[in-house]
């Protein structure tokens, strides 16, 4: 399928708190919270070129980091893939868009469809990874202030491993290396990954 043809999963900003769609937004909140609030707004899923262009509608992304067990390292790659407005900069999430595929019956819940494209994303960007290792969900963050930003907002994720040589990288994943944590802004960061460490360090 094409980007054009693509269906992605979509929230109308109107349905969301204010709080949730301001000009940058870092919000820590418990999943079920999260899960609640996105259910009660109502999701759809709507052509990929359309929702690219409509700012009534945030894209719900899961963005997914990957960091040792004590928080010291965290995972880094430079950003090559199909969206071309962010090549050249480096990105501590792994994500992308949910679509109809990540849905099993009509009445699968917002959590079990999420949940499942973000473990498809995972499947999608990374050869190898420990399966046992914990996924804990941190939060939101979403942004007005770039075109990419203003129509997606990031369900921010981290997975925490005792063996980063367990995790193998895709080719999409240019350049993945581990970085100290402190020295991540020292990166050319997207500003989703920026806002990312903010909620880490919240």
């Amino acid at each position: 399928m094409n980007k054009k043809q693509e269906q992605v999963l979509c929230i109308d900003r109107k349905n969301l708190p204010a709080s949730w769609v301001t000009p940058k937004t870092v919000l820590p909140m418990a999943f079920s919270t999260f899960s609640a609030t996105c259910t009660k707004a109502e999701f759809s899923f709507v052509r990929r070129d359309i929702a690219e262009e409509d700012r009534q509608k945030k894209q719900i992304i899961p963005y997914i980091l990957l960091q040792t067990a004590d928080g010291g390292m965290t995972a880094a790659y430079n950003r090559q893939g199909s969206e071309t407005r962010l090549h050249d900069l480096w990105s501590i999430g792994i994500g992308g868009h949910i679509n109809p595929e990540d849905t099993t019956l009509e009445t699968d819940s917002f959590e079990i469809i999420l949940k499942s494209g973000m473990q498809r994303e995972l499947d999608e960007e990374l050869i190898r990874r420990i399966d046992a290792d914990p996924i804990e969900f941190l939060g939101i963050i979403s942004e007005d202030l770039t075109p990419v930003g203003s129509v997606h907002m990031g369900a921010v994720f981290v997975i925490r491993t005792q063996d980063p040589k367990g995790y193998l990288p895709g080719e999409e994943l240019h350049s993945f290396t581990w970085h100290a944590t402190p020295t991540l802004l020292r990166l050319n960061l997207e500003l989703w990954s920026e806002l990312a460490l903010e909620l880490i360090t919240q």
